[in-house]
């Protein structure tokens, strides 16, 4: 598991860190059943709090993407990971029907949303 923190980001880094793991889980890298460097461990290499580390697991906890067992540490989450998957596919379904709102409030045609999101796509797998 690698984890990138960057002093300059706005977020905290409790966040960054619980960010990074929820996409890691989302994308597989992670998979249910993997555990999860010890609050403490994750502290000494990321060199911060255990105390932030604490949090950002606390947080995942809390929205079912790990699960703490006492005594044996953390895990990644197995029995909720495709609602999780749901609820970010209709984040996304909301983020683009406001984007067709917005470009249709603008006169953007369709064949021109398209181009342009056939566009963002092909940048974002270059």
């Amino acid at each position: 598991m690698e984890i990138v923190i960057s002093n300059s980001s706005d977020k905290p880094i409790y966040e960054q860190i619980a960010s990074q793991i929820r996409e890691q889980v989302l994308t597989g890298v992670l998979a249910a059943g993997d555990k999860l460097p010890s609050i403490r461990s994750l502290a000494t290499q990321l060199r911060i709090s255990a105390i932030t580390t604490k949090r950002a697991y606390q947080d995942l906890e809390a929205q079912g993407y790990i699960n703490t067992v006492p005594g044996k540490g953390c895990f990644v989450a197995g029995d909720n990971l495709e609602l999780l998957r749901e609820e970010r596919l209709r984040k996304v379904e909301d983020s683009l029907a406001r984007a067709v709102s917005e470009a249709r409030s603008a006169g953007i045609t369709t064949d021109e949303l398209r181009e342009m999101l056939d566009l963002l796509l092909e940048d974002d797998q270059q």
